[in-house]
């Protein structure tokens, strides 16, 4: 089986890695090496957000958790299981991954910064992406994977790169551009890299009164963000948006105030209603679209990718075994809707 697998970044490096793991024949084409996406950027700490639909965002962030957690036990390079806390002002309610964390308790007094009066504490993975991708992308070439620098302008160019029984699409935001989806928009991040002080802990706050705030700490920096700025297309960093951040993670982790950034990026993430995790036959051949994953690119990386791979292989089976669409059109998806929801991912 030949497959194509559109896209650089975590989803197509994971869906290339899982289709490898199956026997398939892989190409990877991506217009941009790793270093250059917005998955190198990502704070990259398992937490789903901006992502639905939300019954199968816990599966696949559950399943998702599991490979890192495994991952993390043997010791690939960047994935470590961080303890985390979520500070809340109110009293939290219950969450869709509250359920998939079994190391989730109320945070202590006596473990909450000035300002907070409820916390929860728990223990999820941890990637420290200009470690992890490097080590992906090796992992999916030592398997036998292809890759091509290519900037596709349609989807369809991609059976003119590589013969491919499946295109599976990982290409995140530029998934609009490729297959006309107007429901793709972006979600504008901006992070500021300081130096770590000593932090050991992820600590986050969804709803400070300046922005959502969260300290992530790595091998040798912090990252502190951020932002959920919906239609903007801009990656130039803000200066005051820069300071807002410093000073809200500063009310976090009061060991961070006065840090001098290292620097300050945005990135933009691929935000849709819900991701998009369905067959769609086209003239050129099956295509399955894995895109969609809003902030949530990296929490739910491995579930989706198993997900992809299960419809790649319900696809290529011979049709007297698993029903066909008959009628192939560039905008009809089979196998599972807009939701995921299908025979092969229930």
């Amino acid at each position: 089986m030949r497959v194509t697998v559109v896209g650089g970044g975590i989803s197509g490096l994971a869906t290339a890695a899982r289709l490898l793991a199956d026997g398939a024949a892989v190409t990877v084409v991506a217009a941009d090496e790793p270093a250059h996406t917005t998955s190198w950027l990502a704070a990259a700490v398992w937490f789903p957000t901006h992502a639905g639909p939300p019954e199968l965002v816990a599966r696949w962030g559950g399943e998702t958790f599991a490979a890192f957690e495994w991952q993390a036990g043997e010791r690939v390079p960047g994935v470590t299981m961080r303890e985390s806390l979520a500070l809340y002002r109110e009293p939290p309610g219950a969450a869709d991954w509250h359920g998939l964390v079994a190391s989730l308790r109320s945070a202590r007094s006596d473990e909450l910064p000035p300002g907070y009066a409820h916390g929860l504490r728990f223990r999820v993975p941890a990637i420290e992406m200009p470690l992890y991708l490097p080590w992906l992308f090796q992992h999916v070439t030592d398997a036998g994977g292809r890759f091509v620098a290519r900037r596709l302008d349609t989807l369809a160019e991609a059976w003119d790169v590589a013969p491919a029984d499946v295109v599976v699409h990982c290409a995140g935001l530029a998934a609009g551009r490729l297959t006309g989806d107007d429901s793709v928009y972006p979600v504008r991040g901006q992070i500021v890299r300081v130096p770590n002080p000593g932090v050991t802990m992820s600590v986050r706050d969804e709803a400070h009164p300046a922005g959502r705030a969260y300290v992530h700490p790595r091998s040798h920096d912090c990252i502190l963000g951020g932002t959920l700025d919906e239609g903007r297309w801009d990656t130039e960093p803000d200066a005051a948006t820069t300071a807002s951040i410093l000073r809200r993670c500063a009310d976090l982790v009061p060991a961070l105030a006065g840090a001098r950034p290292i620097e300050a990026v945005a990135g933009l993430r691929p935000g849709r209603p819900t991701v998009r995790l369905a067959v769609e036959q086209t003239d050129r051949g099956p295509v399955v679209h894995n895109y969609g994953h809003g902030g949530s690119g990296v929490t739910l990386a491995w579930g989706c990718a198993a997900a992809a791979a299960a419809l790649v292989t319900a696809t290529t089976v011979p049709s007297t075994t698993v029903p066909s669409t008959t009628v192939p059109s560039s905008r009809r998806d089979s196998g599972a809707d807009d939701h995921g929801r299908g025979p092969e991912l229930s």
